[in-house]
């Protein structure tokens, strides 16, 4: 009887699922692979700039008492996404033509979150990098892929309300 073997696409994301332990996020803890020709090329998860206090370690998640919605307001939060933690750790070289796998968990109920995705400046940051493509985990067996090109195709550019709201 032949052994039942998971497949690659689960594999990478159990990794990164795995990943996401090591992070400091009180809302959400997300792990970041990036892959290439079967290797792994670099990890990361979300967490405060080295050398600063987590979040975990304050109790206090800026966004959350502020009420901030999903999505908005990154940039008061103390953290340094996955997907950018990951891409700093990787040479350019290494990243062209590669697959970012990531998984995100709810931090409180430690439940996947199926409709994850990256916010839109790690997508640009994945788009610099040369990686191809962003695979999600939604549940232990299935995952969404992203095929980086449809975002430089979309272009994410803001609507002409939104221009002047910094």
């Amino acid at each position: 009887m032949p052994l039942e073997r998971r497949d690659k696409q689960n594999y990478y994301l159990d990794i990164a699922e795995t990943v996401l332990e090591r992070g400091t996020c009180l809302r959400r803890n997300v792990g970041a692979i990036i892959v290439k020709n079967d290797v792994i090329i670099s990890t990361g998860y979300a967490g405060a700039p080295r050398g600063r206090v987590n979040c975990s370690d304050t109790g206090v998640c800026r966004r959350e008492a502020l009420n901030v919605p999903r999505g908005q307001r990154y940039e008061i939060c103390r953290s340094v996404h996955a997907e950018a933690n990951c891409i700093i750790a990787a040479s350019r070289e290494e990243m062209l033509g590669s697959t970012l796998y990531l998984a995100m968990k709810d931090a409180k109920t430690g439940a996947l979150v199926p409709d994850a995705s990256p916010c839109n400046m790690c997508r640009r940051m994945i788009i610099n990098a040369g990686i191809e493509r962003v695979v999600v985990r939604n549940t232990k067996e299935c995952y969404t892929v992203y095929p980086v090109q449809s975002w430089i195709d979309e272009d994410d550019i803001l609507p002409e309300d939104q221009l002047n709201t910094y």
